[in-house]
């Protein structure tokens, strides 16, 4: 007898753009200018037919980044991009009909991948000042809650949680007995970590990408830091050779280029300030709090035609979110060097008359 799982018949599942290579790419938290052209073929320069012929080493790379981390090997599990991470711990810490808490808007994979493996997803919601607080959080927390996924800081509000938030987050789950899993993928947009309450604590687990500072989102490339019979248990899941061979010495090589984290941060920081200003002199309402990316409330026309404007006349593309609390209907635009935001910030003047 012919069986489809029920759980994906009726799955939502969003489909992104094709053939964005030619526009300006401020639309999935990308990058836009990303890594230095010189330093890429510095690193390509290395590549040989036996790199690429041989399945991949992790070894290597993995020393590397625990030393970066200052952690073990040990506590480590590379993932193929850190949605296959967080796909592994939903399958590993809950269970069929189990409940796992996160916060709304968030992550979409989240909530996608609890419906996929037949889970309940409980909602936080955001107050109408775009806030969400501690209690907001340890109010929907019980015993029959499997797993709580936290984003710090959270896409694609904005909001990061401090170390004092987190710990009474913390405590409410161990009283429950309940998997954290924190979701770093923007935390060097605003310098903290809670990577230290992962190396002091069973069943917290952290996730990080190399998609967005890194600047490696096309080759797929993330990790799980957590206790070593936690880690266990996603490597346990993963397929073999799950992480390829570009992504891991790129990703290494970018580690131990002296200075080149902290330039790629800088000009972040720097080209998101700038647009900011810019925006807000304007006359435009801004939600700039973490992370590379910020929302952009219209002054004259609907957020779906400057969607729209933007991609076809301008050739750059953002998106529109419905139901951000007091912006209402907006803009949502990612961030990058201070080139790419004037050539932003002009575009939007011209359409949104």
């Amino acid at each position: 007898m012919y069986y489809t799982n029920p759980n994906l018949i009726n799955l939502e599942r969003i489909v992104y753009q094709n053939n964005r290579r030619d526009y300006l790419r401020l639309d999935l938290n990308e990058n836009p200018g990303g890594i230095p052209e010189d330093f890429i073929a510095k690193v390509l320069s290395e590549i040989t037919p036996g790199f690429i012929s041989q399945y991949p080493e992790t070894q290597g790379f993995t020393d590397c980044l625990a030393d970066f981390l200052g952690v073990k090997d040990e506590n480590i599990c590379l993932v193929n991009g850190s949605s296959e991470g967080i796909r592994h711990t939903i399958e590993a810490f809950t269970s069929e009909g189990g409940r796992i808490v996160g916060v709304v808007p968030s992550y979409a994979m989240y909530e996608v991948y609890a419906k996929m493996y037949g889970r309940q997803f409980i909602r936080v919601n955001y107050h109408d000042d775009l806030t969400v607080t501690p209690d907001d959080i340890i109010s929907c927390l019980d015993p029959d809650v499997q797993l709580l996924i936290l984003l710090n800081p959270n896409n694609p509000i904005g909001n990061a949680y401090t170390n004092e938030e987190f710990e009474k987050i913390l405590a409410a789950a161990k009283k429950y007995e309940i998997t954290v899993l924190i979701d770093e993928a923007y935390m060097y947009f605003y310098n903290n970590t809670f990577i230290k309450y992962v190396m002091d604590n069973d069943h917290v687990i952290l996730t990080r990408t190399f998609s967005k500072l890194f600047s490696l989102g096309g080759l797929r490339l993330g990790y799980m830091v957590g206790q070593p019979h936690d880690i266990k248990m996603i490597s346990n899941l993963c397929t073999s050779h799950n992480t390829n061979a570009f992504a891991m010495l790129f990703a290494q090589r970018i580690i131990e280029e002296p200075g080149l984290l902290d330039r790629m941060i800088e000009i972040q920081l720097t080209g998101k300030q700038y647009v900011v200003n810019e925006l807000r002199k304007n006359g435009y309402e801004v939600n700039a709090q973490e992370g590379n990316f910020i929302f952009v409330k219209p002054r004259n026309a609907d957020a779906d035609v400057i969607v729209d404007r933007m991609k076809n006349e301008k050739r750059i593309l953002i998106k529109s979110y419905s139901g951000i609390g007091k912006l209402g209907k907006c803009l949502r635009v990612s961030t990058g060097a201070e080139e790419y935001m004037k050539r932003f910030v002009e575009a939007l003047v011209d359409v949104d008359k």
